[in-house]
């Protein structure tokens, strides 16, 4: 699949050409005849003879935009300057900061802010550890952990490499939820010590966040995490995927006119987010699901399931799945089915697949950047069709969920998030799409979309006001009353 450019890979170079003749169109003709787009053109200088010119062109990957760069250095009269990354400019420093919230301007402040006063605080919370979510940072923030094994579509790439996603993550919690998030990058994939240093440093947050942590170690990691701490663990590869597939299902079905119930759903992907998926899906209804992966479709009789260990990933989903007996290939699976969700890898499926599948079908190929199925040829047959990707309609993209749900979680005061809550979270992003709004091109609102934060959030709040007293935290610290 041809891919178009993109922001990801924008740059700005910085040219001098003659002031007369016809070298800009000639700059804007070169960036197109090489597959690039032109998005800004600014001079900023100006003289008799030359013109200082800013071009910021968008490519479709790096050796594309260098590609361009040569295109525009062969022109005549044209001189090359700078040519600027935007995308690493954006991350130059870093993308976060932290800042007071009260300015520190004599010694007054800095008596109350730092020693002496503070000690007066120090022992209120030594007296009364609940009024650590009153008096610090703790209401507020969540620990974004990582240890650098599975980073996006990269693989294995470690802690420090992983710090600009954790970084972005942040962003995004401060941006869509007002939620103060820290990357915390840990040089160790052991998932005893993982789990050692999380409950060291939980003390700090109201929640936890695991990011981008390979399977099947996710999974542990999370259980004992959530076992041994009182507050909320949240693997985002895993559930807000999860969510947000499952919100867009919603909405798919209700522009099909079918139900959850009676579709027959299969998946390409049994790893972190395919289980999550899958659970969260069954929880909400789906009663025939069938799952393949790269050794075909999961079935108890599969040669290499028949030993495995009964709490593995794959024995869970044979036990729990493809009632009917399916066997065979992802290709063998998808013809008849109603719905097909892919989280694995680039593909797998062609237009004929698709036109095999049942009457109003609907495709979600979320494998990034290159899904499933090339969107377009889906969509001859399909009836909707939705990817992971922000250059097509129907975007499945986590930012939808984290910040809301963690919104949530932390205004709540809840000490876990169980399915209950993420159920709601579905419910209410789906939500958010008006009757008159739906149709097979706008089953998701856009990330920008002003309602998406609080609507979750709320809706997460009230699922943990449900739960009772197990689910949140003593009545005294929620309602503030402790203090001198």
């Amino acid at each position: 699949m041809a891919t178009a450019p993109s922001v990801s890979y924008s740059m700005t170079v910085r040219l001098e050409v003659p002031a007369g003749g016809t070298a800009v169109s000639q700059l804007t003709t070169a960036v197109e005849s090489s597959g690039g787009s032109v998005t800004g053109l600014d001079v900023t200088a100006s003289g008799h003879e030359r013109l200082r010119i800013d071009v910021t062109i968008a490519a479709s990957s790096t050796a594309h935009a260098d590609s361009i760069v040569q295109q525009l250095r062969g022109i005549e009269g044209v001189t090359l300057g700078k040519v600027s990354d935007r995308t690493f400019l954006m991350h130059l420093g870093g993308k976060i900061e932290m800042s007071s919230k009260h300015p520190i301007r004599n010694r007054d402040d800095l008596s109350m802010v730092y020693t002496p006063g503070v000690a007066r605080v120090c022992t209120q919370i030594a007296e009364n550890p609940e009024d650590a979510r009153r008096l610090t940072i703790k209401r507020n923030s969540v620990a974004v952990v990582t240890d650098g094994s599975a980073v996006l579509g990269l693989g294995n790439i470690g802690p420090k490499a992983a710090l600009p996603v954790m970084e972005g993550k942040a962003a995004l919690f401060k941006t869509f939820a007002g939620i103060d998030a820290w990357p915390i990058c840990l040089d160790t994939q052991d998932t005893d010590t993982i789990v050692e240093v999380v409950k060291a440093v939980a003390p700090g947050f109201a929640g936890i966040n695991l990011e981008d942590i390979s399977a099947p170690r996710c999974f542990e990691i999370e259980a004992r995490l959530r076992e041994a701490l009182d507050i909320p663990v949240f693997h985002d590869d895993q559930h807000g995927t999860a969510i947000v597939v499952l919100a867009s299902l919603h909405n798919a079905l209700r522009v099909v006119g079918k139900n959850i119930e009676d579709v027959r759903v299969v998946m390409s992907g049994a790893g972190a987010a395919g289980t999550a998926i899958l659970k969260l899906l069954l929880a909400a209804g789906v009663k025939h699901a069938v799952v393949a992966d790269i050794h075909g479709v999961v079935h108890g009789g599969r040669e290499d399931l028949v030993d495995a260990a009964p709490d593995s990933p794959l024995s869970w989903i044979a036990r729990n799945t493809n009632p009917e007996g399916v066997t065979g290939t992802l290709k063998d699976a998808v013809a008849g089915s109603d719905v097909f969700i892919g989280v694995s890898a680039p593909d797998v499926l062609a237009g004929e697949d698709v036109a095999t599948m049942a009457d109003g079908a609907i495709v979600f190929a979320l494998a990034n950047p290159d899904p499933e199925i090339d969107p377009a040829e889906a969509r001859r047959t399909a009836a909707v069709v939705a990817t992971g990707r922000s250059d097509f309609p129907n975007q499945i993209n986590n930012v939808l969920v984290f910040p809301g749900v963690f919104r949530g979680l932390l205004d709540a005061q809840s000490r876990t998030v169980n399915t209950e809550m993420m159920l709601a979270a579905a419910r209410a992003l789906a939500d958010v799409v008006l009757e008159d709004e739906l149709n097979a091109n706008y089953i998701i609102p856009s990330v920008f979309n002003e309602k998406v934060s609080g609507a979750v959030a709320g809706a997460v709040r009230k699922a943990v006001r449900a739960a009772g007293e197990s689910a949140t935290q003593p009545a005294t610290e929620a309602a503030g009353t402790s203090g001198e």
